[in-house]
């Protein structure tokens, strides 16, 4: 069923874009600098493109700086788990190692003729 949701929703989403891409075919002119700002410092950089290539490419550009921002501002989460996963298994070995160390007889018995060959 939700496999089916996706493939749904996935379908919408491809048509809607190809509407968006269907209605602005027109070419637009992209520039770096304003023109007076070009003519002052001697160079400027245009490309005519369709308009929906634009819209499209501020749309990943928009995602890919909201990941980004999203991956570093996480980075202190990130690194508080590792901190702390590093501490659990130095912890586990610890107990580990203490419980083959200290390891009790599981006989009473035992236990007492321990004590008295230590003694």
């Amino acid at each position: 069923m939700i496999r089916w949701l996706r493939y749904l929703f996935l379908i919408a989403l491809a048509l809607s874009l190809l509407t968006v891409a269907l209605a602005n075919r027109a070419p637009v002119v992209v520039k770096t600098l304003p023109d007076d700002m070009a003519a002052f410092l001697g160079f400027g950089w245009s490309m005519e493109l369709p308009l929906f290539v634009v819209i499209f490419a501020g749309i990943v550009a928009g995602l890919l700086i909201g990941f980004l921002w999203e991956w570093f501002r996480e980075h202190k989460h990130r690194a508080a788990a590792a901190t702390k996963a590093r501490e659990v298994a130095q912890l586990r070995r610890e107990v580990a190692s203490l419980r083959d160390a200290k390891a009790q007889p599981k006989d009473d018995v035992l236990a007492l003729l321990d004590s008295r060959k230590a003694g």
